[in-house]
């Protein structure tokens, strides 16, 4: 997914149908507010219905939070970065993931849209569930909540500064994967699977480019 130039303004056009091309469009608050509800729910009927203890509760969900790490970044390095051949799946990874190494300032499109997104979860349930059975009741919400956390990161990495000073790292390791190489730190919520997979960045040795930096963030006021 090399460009010729990043474009610092505006969006992606995804679709020509202008119905199409709003469902591709979102805002985290809206994520959130849809999934906690549900999740919320997953979780009760764990502890009533199936009589779950808390620690049980807990150990699972937190074990589904971890997958979703692993899951992240086998996503982001195998299928949002996939180099296709055909021109089908040139527009299925652009429109993935693709855009957003074109237009990162665009803030709409960090989190997977309401219907795909449920269309996806639900599918990703239904396999958990063939798996584990009712443990996915705890697994899939912490797995979900992984991929919030996720998403928001990402939100905040090309929105604020770090607030923290270990957090430096996460941003620079993000910031160094837009405009360094592409083929390394693919960890957003973490960098646990950079280090394992040796895709980290070594960013002592790496000088930050604070323009470039700067032209990942998103437009103040907008």
């Amino acid at each position: 997914m090399k460009f010729e130039k990043i474009h610092n303004k505006g969006q992606a056009r995804l679709f020509k149908n202008d119905f199409l091309e709003l469902l591709t469009k979102s805002h985290p608050l809206v994520i959130w507010g849809m999934y906690i509800p549900i999740l919320s729910y997953i979780i009760y009927l764990a502890a009533t219905k199936y009589n779950y203890g808390t620690l049980t509760i807990i150990g699972v969900f937190i074990g589904g939070a971890f997958f979703w790490s692993l899951f992240e970044y086998i996503a982001h390095r195998w299928l949002f970065h996939w180099e296709p051949k055909g021109d089908f799946s040139k527009k299925f990874v652009y429109t993935l993931h693709g855009n957003h190494h074109h237009y990162p300032r665009d803030r709409q499109r960090l989190f997977m849209p309401p219907v795909p997104s449920l269309i996806i979860s639900t599918t990703l349930f239904s396999i958990f569930y063939l798996i584990i059975g009712t443990y996915a009741l705890m697994f899939f919400p912490g797995f979900l909540i992984g991929y919030l956390m996720y998403g928001t990161m990402h939100y905040a990495i090309h929105a604020w500064n770090p607030p923290f000073k270990w957090m430096k790292g996460l941003w620079r390791n993000h910031h160094l994967h837009h405009y360094k190489n592409e083929h390394n730190g693919f960890g957003v919520s973490t960098t646990i699977w950079d280090h394992v997979f040796g895709t980290m960045f070594d960013l002592k040795s790496e000088k930050e480019d604070k323009e470039k930096v700067q032209e990942l963030m998103f437009e103040k006021g907008k």
